[in-house]
């Protein structure tokens, strides 16, 4: 018994029965297989892909900067953007760096 899988090309044969029908069924087993196989490889590399475009989180690879004294500032490394007001940033207040980042990764 000869199987072909259209879409993918994969081409399984079995003849280890005398029955047909159990030829086909364990031929419809390894093909099952081999596809499961083909796509188990896809997944991994696209999470492979995934896994190297991500930035490494390493000592200095830091994202925004805090000056408490001699002045007070915050300034975002990635857009260039500062504010003064460092308490509504330390509490929380990070929406305008977020507006920053996104229109920075638009452009």
């Amino acid at each position: 018994m000869r199987l072909t899988h259209i879409p993918t090309g994969i081409v399984v044969q079995c003849q280890n029965e005398r029955s047909q029908h159990k030829n086909r069924s364990s031929a419809m087993r390894v093909l099952k297989a081999r596809i499961f196989e083909v796509e188990q490889e896809k997944l991994n590399a696209e999470k492979k892909e995934q896994e190297q475009s991500k930035k490494k989180i390493e000592w200095g690879s830091q994202i925004r900067s805090y000056v408490l004294q001699p002045y007070r500032l915050v300034k975002d490394l990635r857009t260039n953007h500062e504010m003064g007001n460092v308490d509504a940033v330390l509490d929380g207040d990070i929406g305008s760096f977020i507006e920053a980042y996104l229109l920075s990764t638009n452009n």
